[in-house]
């Protein structure tokens, strides 16, 4: 009875997660207070770093960020030189370089064809100009907050919305010089709150490249009908110049993100998540079958004390000496689940946090930085779990762990960074991490993650172990030929499958945000998702358990990790597939980025999914033993 009420607790966790669907839309709560501006008052345009975008062919040719005030773009500097814009941890390192500009714009004042400056180009440095023109580069510009934007329009609902960022320059099928965009003209829209109040709620930049001549007077003038071209093989002379307009808007400071946060179509999250739905039901019923019947009959058979019932042990009970036999290499497995206890507790903190609302995308990298945070402090739920789950195992050496866990998965993830910040650094890429943000990183692992890891591990020490239901024979049970659909590879195929097909939908949702710089905000289909996905591996993994109980192989502790764990696999193939069919990366750098964030990905991916499994199999190993008697 107790199997068929675990049976009935995992049917119904697969119905509240259909049921929770029509929540999927997250609620906003501001993230900053809103500036009011009086007629007159100075409004700051700040610029960032360029971003690549979709090229003329609708691909992605570079994952490199540059800054505004690159030496090579040639761009207009306010007096005194630029200032840099305080940003979080989470900004830094993802490549935001936030910087004041020499644009003078006050509210409700109107400009038009106002002189920045005049530049002199050299060729070498229009070759560089124009190469990022042909992949696609956009600039990427912030007002009170709200990012400059491109008005588009959705091909299938024709709504039109905002594209963040616009871009450097154009260039048509057949032109061998692209233009150069040097003129701007800048639609601010504001929500008018009293007579003396106003409040910034839109921003909207159209680009034009313009071939200004600039008299003596200084007094230019923006109705040049010859493209701004910059020619490679002499200096270029470029005068930029830009046009402010306001316009009034009901729009509130409330809703001003809407038109920025477009769905291009919402239905494909719902099938996403119907797809999953349809996944767990069916795995739910499979184990639903398992549990309440052929299980509760083998138990029923063993426990019967009816002489007619009594026969040989066959199946799963045979192994019952053997099961609970400690794995081998049982510290690194410690360690693998130690750091998934970390990396769960996290995800799950970061989307509760997100379905609140405090990750609004007015704070911009707030989500990275709480996920790293959070990282950090759950250092202590890593030497915890690793440590107890080694002293189970048998393992005396609370040293050899703490250094493991400690060192372990921050330890290849930092080397991996490393590796790609130092691409970046040598291709002048804005998006390599200053040292003193390295050295930042750093000291919150030494001074915060370390000594939590170590205190954790202490308690976790201390607790009593983890005692196995039945008895451990000394003596290892011979292992009889497995079916080939149960050897390892081919089972943990099969498993990662299933886990992959519940979440493939909005992996490609999250890709495309991450290196198309869209703005993910459907946390709750995302929340959603991940329910899903934790059902799944927990069901896929028990089941294959099961199996491998029944044909006699009691070595489930490494197979259902890496049987759920294969998952990554998938990911990381997915992965290859969305750079085959989105992405035309040419430089080393961009390659070694590209794979690199992959690489990390999927490794973190395995160690969570894995962890899922294995406490799903754990559970479910010492309930079916637990149940029966043992002469």
């Amino acid at each position: 009875m107790r199997l068929a009420g675990f049976g009935m607790r995992v049917v119904a966790a697969s119905v509240t997660v259909g049921l929770l669907a029509p929540l999927a839309r997250a609620f906003y709560l501001p993230g900053i207070a809103p500036h009011d501006y009086k007629i007159g008052e100075a409004v700051e345009l700040q610029v960032n770093s360029l971003t690549p975008s979709l090229n003329a062919e609708n691909k992605l040719e570079s994952v490199l960020s540059f800054g505004y005030y690159d030496e090579r773009f040639h761009f207009c500097q306010p007096e005194g030189g630029p200032k840099a814009v305080h940003e979080s941890l989470g900004s830094i390192l993802f490549g935001d370089r936030i910087y004041g500009s020499a644009f003078d714009l006050h509210m409700l004042k109107d400009t038009s064809c106002q002189v920045l400056c005049q530049q002199k180009i050299p060729g070498a440095d229009a070759a560089f100009i124009n190469d990022k023109i042909m992949k696609g580069y956009n600039y990427n510009w912030l007002i009170d907050g709200l990012p400059a934007a491109t008005v588009k329009v959705d091909d299938r609902t024709e709504q039109q919305f905002y594209s963040v960022g616009f871009e450097l320059g154009s260039s048509q099928a057949g032109q061998l010089v692209p233009h150069f965009h040097n003129h701007y003209e800048i639609t601010v829209q504001y929500h008018t709150l009293d007579a003396v109040h106003h409040r910034v709620v839109g921003v909207v930049v159209t680009p034009a490249s313009k071939n200004t001549v600039l008299p003596k007077d200084g007094t230019a003038s923006c109705d040049a009908a010859e493209p701004m071209n910059l020619h490679e093989d002499r200096d270029n002379s470029v005068v930029f110049t830009y046009s402010v307009k306001w316009e009034a808007s009901e729009k509130s400071w409330a809703t001003r993100w809407d038109d920025y946060l477009h769905a291009v179509d919402p239905r494909i999250h719902w099938f996403s998540l119907i797809n999953s739905m349809v996944i767990v039901v069916f795995l739910s019923a499979m184990l639903g079958l398992i549990l309440m019947r052929t299980l509760h009959k083998d138990i029923a058979r063993y426990n019967s004390d009816d002489a007619e019932d009594l026969q040989e042990d066959f199946g799963w009970k045979l192994v019952h000496g053997d099961v609970f036999r400690p794995p081998q290499r049982f510290e690194l497995l410690a360690v693998i689940l130690g750091s998934g206890y970390q990396l769960f507790w996290m995800v799950v903190t970061t989307l509760v946090i997100a379905l609140l609302g405090f990750l609004s995308p007015s704070s911009r990298g707030s989500l990275t930085t709480a996920m790293l945070l959070l990282f950090i402090v759950y250092g202590f739920s890593a030497g915890y779990n690793s440590a107890h789950l080694c002293h189970s195992f048998g393992g005396l050496s609370l040293k050899r762990i703490i250094i493991t866990t400690v060192l372990f998965v921050p330890g290849i993830c930092w080397v991996v960074l490393m590796i790609i910040n130092l691409c970046l650094v040598v291709a002048h890429s804005s998006a390599a991490a200053p040292i003193g943000t390295l050295l930042g990183v750093m000291a919150l692992w030494f001074v915060v993650s370390i000594p939590l890891t170590v205190c954790g591990a202490y308690f976790g020490f201390r607790r009593k172990t983890i005692d196995p239901p039945v008895r451990v024979n000394q003596i290892p049970r011979q292992i009889p030929d497995q079916p080939w659909y149960l050897k390892p590879i081919p089972s943990a195929l099969m498993g990662g499958i299933l886990t992959f097909g519940a979440i493939f939908i909005e992996l490609y949702f999250i890709m495309n945000s991450i290196w198309f710089h869209k703005v993910y905000y459907v946390f709750g289909f995302l929340f959603l998702v991940f329910c899903i996905l934790v059902i799944t591996t927990a069901e896929v993994t028990v089941l294959l358990t099961y199996f491998h109980l029944c044909a006699e192989d009691y070595r489930w502790h490494w197979r259902s990790v890496y049987t759920a764990g294969a998952s990554a696999l998938y990911v990381f193939l997915y992965g290859i597939l969305f750079y085959f069919s989105r992405l035309r990366l040419a430089s080393y750098a961009s390659l070694i980025t590209y794979f690199g964030w992959m690489a990390i990905a999927c490794l973190l991916f395995f160690i969570l999914t894995g962890t899922i499994g294995f406490v799903a199999s754990h559970l479910f190993v010492r309930r079916i033993y637990s149940a029966i008697k043992i002469d």
